[in-house]
């Protein structure tokens, strides 16, 4: 057993881990299931728990209870991972990104989220407000928009062929590019932790 934590405790190379990710396409198509992502959790949720009358909301949400289960195992693998399997060796950053994050403002890389960002004293500072209030609500108003999440359109929906996650997809990225480039250097130059 203690042989078994030590394998699961190490990092997946990329070969292992992206075959499995790719996998679940195939999978879920052969069991019938066109979709595959996290944001649609959490309409099936409100269907379950919202009051009848609500357009969106009106749907055999039982239907999908895989999805639920599959992002309470999330949840839980998650936990599980964090606690009990975390790999003890130092995290390993590319001195180019490094030298990025440190004009950035980011110099603890200890951790495995930067605390200069993901801290209380941040949640409530310009920052923090920027980024977990406005980028956020963002993120919720993108999701729905384009109905689907980044991993909900780049894995099943361009393996399925469809192009609305084809365009999707492009867009995430050419907005994920202009946050960083255009939008984001700038703010973290200029405002303080």
């Amino acid at each position: 057993m203690t042989q078994f934590i030590e394998w699961i405790s190490q990092p997946w190379p990329w070969y292992v881990a992206g075959p499995l990710i790719g996998l679940t396409v195939p999978a879920l198509l052969i069991l019938g299931n066109k979709s595959f992502g996290i944001s649609s959790s959490l309409r099936h949720i409100c269907a379950a728990c919202v009051p009848a009358g609500i357009p969106l909301f009106t749907y055999n949400w039982k239907k999908e209870i895989w999805n639920l289960l599959f992002v309470l195992g999330t949840a839980i693998g998650g936990f599980i991972a964090m606690n009990f399997l975390a790999n003890p060796d130092t995290i390993v950053i590319s001195e180019s990104t490094q030298s990025d994050l440190r004009a950035l403002g980011i110099t603890n890389f200890s951790d495995l989220m930067p605390a200069e960002i993901f801290s209380w004293n941040t949640l409530f500072s310009g920052k923090g407000v920027v980024f977990f209030l406005i980028g956020g609500f963002l993120v919720g108003f993108g999701t729905r928009y384009a109905e689907g999440c980044t991993s909900g359109h780049a894995i099943m929906g361009i393996s399925s062929l469809q192009w609305p996650s084809l365009i999707a997809t492009i867009f995430f990225m050419l907005g994920g590019f202009f946050m960083t480039h255009i939008l984001l250097e700038p703010l973290m130059k200029s405002v303080e932790f």
